[in-house]
């Protein structure tokens, strides 16, 4: 069995503002060593459960957060950027099940760091007019891979995204919300420990994948800035709903390849940092 970590940072055990998840931050190194270990426990609940090969994915920001020498080492990492697929970079049909460790919920809801791929860059994102984020995109291209998602980690909103998609992921809250950067932990070891004991559940019962979504599907992004909106036009098949809102259809794997695309070009375009 091939088990494949997408792993995030603000839904990670214990982390809950920018100083903890971004660098330079006072206590972006501990949130590291944070990030480290819950993925270390879902490793570790992985061959419980009968894997036979881990890959690990560093999907938060610069993507170089996951510390090698603490990783455990019967995991492979995936680390820096740019990646063509970004969160999901190295995931395949070959893969069994995903788990993803550290997520949070979409822009506009308040969860813990919330916010979609980009700070308060992305305003909306919808997949065929439903309103997602980092979840929900994940979880359809892992689904167009034919590799159900076993497990999210993260806090008790990103969890209840999670189930709003499909309610036959397992989930994991490692802390409650109060407000956008204020939570009520769950204690660490307890935390960790949940994550591993869930991760070796899911995998034993893996859940089928949902009904097969349409071959063709519509992606819309509104951005703050309505020329970023105006530079993606220029991409074929791309067009603008409005002057801050663009939409493009195709196939699943496509849409989230060309997502990642757009994020470069934003990135070129804007400087403004997230969480602002």
């Amino acid at each position: 069995m091939k088990i494949y970590i997408s792993a995030d940072m603000e839904g990670v055990t214990g982390l809950v503002d920018a100083e903890d998840v971004q660098p330079p931050g006072r206590d972006y190194e501990r949130g590291r060593v944070l990030m480290t270990e819950d993925v270390n426990a879902a490793v570790c609940g992985a061959y419980a459960a009968g894997a036979t090969a881990v890959m690990v994915n560093d999907a938060h920001g610069p993507m170089r957060n996951l510390l090698p020498d603490l990783l455990d080492p019967r995991a492979t990492l995936i680390k820096g950027r740019p990646k063509p697929m970004g969160m999901m970079e190295g995931l395949t049909p070959e893969y069994d099940a995903v788990l993803c460790v550290g997520f949070h919920a979409r822009a506009g809801v308040l969860g813990v760091l919330s916010h979609s791929f980009m700070g308060h860059e992305i305003e909306d994102i919808w997949l065929d007019d439903e309103a997602t984020g980092e979840i929900g995109l994940f979880h359809a291209a892992s689904t167009a891979y034919g590799v159900p998602v076993a497990l999210l980690t993260g806090d008790d909103t990103a969890c209840a995204e999670m189930k709003a998609w499909d309610p036959t992921v397992a989930t994991v809250a490692v802390k409650y919300a109060k407000d956008r950067f204020a939570a009520q932990l769950v204690p660490v070891a307890q935390a960790q420990s949940t994550i591993e004991t869930t991760a070796t559940e899911s995998l034993r019962a893996l859940p089928g994948l949902t009904a097969d979504a349409p071959a063709t599907r519509t992606l819309a992004v509104r951005w703050q800035s309505a020329s970023v909106a105006s530079h993606l036009t220029a991409i074929p098949g791309v067009t603008r709903r409005d002057d801050r809102t663009v939409t493009v259809e195709g196939e699943m794997l496509h849409l989230y390849r060309l997502f990642n695309l757009y994020l470069r070009v934003a990135t070129a375009i804007t400087s403004n940092a997230p969480y602002c």
